[in-house]
């Protein structure tokens, strides 16, 4: 029988759940790529000046606002399908006397 409790130490779990991770975080890159460009191309619209310290400043506040958001989001997904949400749900009764460190 397997131990439950650490579904990720099982080499095949871990697999599928860091591939998922990788594959979600792909989509948030280009979804964060797809937002600067939007970005500026607003700016660029409006008609702001685009100088050089605020196009760095767009592409560094909108990229890290979007791939922070994807990587926690990406993360939740992970934890959730890894089985770890679970177990972490489960009543100490459920565990039995594995974590009792009483003499």
């Amino acid at each position: 029988m397997t131990n439950s409790r650490n579904r990720l130490s099982d080499p095949v779990s871990a697999a599928r759940a860091w591939a998922r991770f990788r594959w979600i975080m792909r989509w948030v890159i280009a979804t964060a790529m797809f937002s600067v460009a939007a970005a500026l191309a607003y700016l660029w619209a409006d008609g702001s000046p685009l100088t050089v310290a605020v196009v760095v400043a767009t592409s560094a506040g909108v990229s890290l606002s979007v791939l922070l958001a994807g990587a926690l989001m990406a993360l939740i997904f992970m934890s959730s399908g890894s089985g770890h949400d679970e177990d972490v749900g489960r009543s100490s009764e459920d565990l039995g006397d594995r974590w009792d460190r009483r003499p």
